[in-house]
């Protein structure tokens, strides 16, 4: 037993004793097994883009979501689709995400999260702020949606936009803005001829990179520091406005001139969606973000000639582009008054307000607010009025006043007014009757008419024919006179002796002022 434990004892001891350089040995194989399982973690983590999605509202955030995630869902063993993550976009800053899958649905090229704003509000400014690092800034993506219900409202939707990311983008850390001017000298080369392409490769193999077709006027005015797509929905609404609008070919080349021509000065891209219908917005924004297929090519082709489905790529427009669409634009006023628009502060074309007569939806400027002259925003609601507002409204644009729109004035005096008029009517139409009556020849006058002299003419309008019962047969006045005037016209003009018979000649002359009394005694009519 004591030998035992002795044995046990020493045993412990030796090993203990020579634990020295086993122990390193083992610290080692752990450092070799721990860097082997960090190199194997970090191949295997995916790289992580950010999208920073403006504008909209609840419905078309996810619409847009669903467009970008419905080809990237894998299927299962069961043959059933796996849920798309759900999306938090109710209350201010919003959140979803979704992976990337390769063209066999097998790998996952990357991560991207989806952050959400409906409101350019100067409150939510410090919601962004955060999301933008020196490590996020060339990962990220900024997205504008806009909606074809209402596209007189883009130019100014866009430019709240764009001066809350200024806002934002002003106030990051010179690291972060270091990051972003290199991010945008490289943007400024993608895809241009002779440089590089959007996914960052050299566009001619073994060609110089940096060599690039120059900037043309108009490109890259207004860099943001980050790249920007504009994706302009429910395009199937053209339909729409031109049914209840009278919208034409004009006035949807005018809207398209200008939104390319303001996108130029931020070297954005551009593109128009309809739901359910296949389009290159994924590619788009894949490619925007350094996405591409490893197993198949998705080449971004651009389209100006289908009204409902533009592309625009960033660094493919130019003025000259723009001018062939439509002769009659300025394309160089539009450009020089777009940096109007942008010398403003956000509170000044941004109003927090409930009135929806002078404030409009999810924080807009309202219409009575006067843009600045030589407002590319002003430019553009002239070419496109928003048919909702009224002559009044128009009217009321240009300035802002807390008066009534109708003024009423005292009913006394409203009535007095309309005394005078009246009576200058009613003397107008005497002066009217005395002309007539003047005019046939020697007639009675209306005077005469109604002081009762001569009323056979229009007493006998409104009488109408008069009966009365004479020995049980009813008997018709006017036909009576008419016969009795026949008669005395007859005797005036007697026949011959011969054609004469002995019938006794009646009084006509006495009958005849008989029944003409009866049609003149007030009361109309016997019985």
């Amino acid at each position: 037993m004591t030998a035992n434990d002795s044995n046990r004892f020493s045993t412990y001891t030796t090993a203990s004793a020579g634990s020295g350089s086993d122990s390193k040995n083992g610290d080692a194989k752990k450092d070799l097994w721990s860097s082997m399982l960090d190199s194997v973690a970090s191949g295997k983590r995916l790289p992580e883009k950010n999208i920073i999605m403006l504008g909209g509202t609840v419905d078309s955030q996810r619409e847009f979501f669903e467009s970008l995630s419905a080809t990237e869902v894998r299927r299962t063993l069961d043959r059933q689709v796996s849920r798309l993550p759900p999306v938090a976009n109710s209350f201010a800053l919003g959140y979803t995400y979704y992976d990337v899958l390769d063209a066999d649905q097998e790998d996952t090229l990357a991560r991207i999260s989806l952050y959400t704003l409906t409101s350019p509000s100067p409150a939510f400014a410090s919601l962004l702020q955060p999301l933008l690092t020196p490590q996020s800034i060339p990962n990220t993506l900024i997205v504008v949606l806009l909606d074809w219900s209402q596209p007189w409202k883009w130019m100014r939707q866009l430019r709240d936009w764009i001066l809350l990311l200024r806002t934002v983008l002003v106030s990051l850390s010179n690291e972060c803005k270091g990051t972003m001017e290199e991010l945008m000298v490289s943007w400024r080369e993608r895809g241009r001829g002779g440089g590089i392409n959007l996914d960052g490769t050299s566009a001619i193999p073994g060609a110089d990179p940096v060599a690039s077709l120059p900037l043309g006027p108009g490109e890259w005015e207004d860099a943001l520091g980050l790249p920007l797509c504009v994706v302009c929905q429910n395009a199937e609404k053209m339909e729409y406005l031109e049914k209840t609008q009278g919208w034409k070919e004009e006035e949807f080349d005018v809207v398209l001139q200008f939104m390319r021509t303001i996108l130029l000065r931020h070297g954005a891209s551009l593109i128009y969606t309809t739901p359910s219908t296949p389009s290159q917005l994924p590619s788009l924004i894949h490619s925007s973000l350094g996405i591409h297929s490893l197993l198949k090519k998705h080449p971004l082709k651009h389209n100006v000639i289908d009204r409902d489905k533009i592309v625009v790529p960033p660094n493919w427009d130019s003025w000259g582009k723009i001018r062939v669409l439509r002769e009659g634009f300025d394309v160089e006023l539009a450009s020089t008054a777009w940096a109007v628009d942008l010398q403003q502060s956000l509170g000044e074309s941004n109003t927090n307000g409930a009135d929806d007569g002078d404030l409009q939806s999810n924080g807009e400027q309202g219409y009575g607010h006067l843009p600045p002259e030589g407002s590319a925003v002003d430019l553009y609601e002239a070419a496109v009025p928003d048919p909702t507002m009224d002559a009044l409204h128009r009217a009321g644009r240009m300035v802002l006043s807390n008066r009534l729109e109708v003024e009423t004035t005292e009913t006394q005096v409203f009535l007095g007014q309309q005394l005078k008029v009246l009576e200058a009517y009613r003397q107008k139409h005497e002066a009217m009757l005395r002309e007539e009556a003047r005019s046939r020849n020697g007639k009675p006058s209306h005077e005469d008419y109604y002081n009762g002299l001569n009323p056979e003419p229009k007493v006998l309008e409104h009488i109408g024919p008069v009966q009365f019962n004479m020995g049980g047969i009813q008997v018709d006045a006017d036909d009576m006179v008419q016969r009795l005037k026949e008669r005395q016209t007859y005797d005036s003009n007697p026949p011959s002796p011969d054609s004469r018979d002995d019938t006794p000649q009646m009084d006509t002359e006495n009958l005849q002022a008989f029944f003409q009394g009866l049609m003149t005694r007030r009361g109309g009519s016997g019985n």
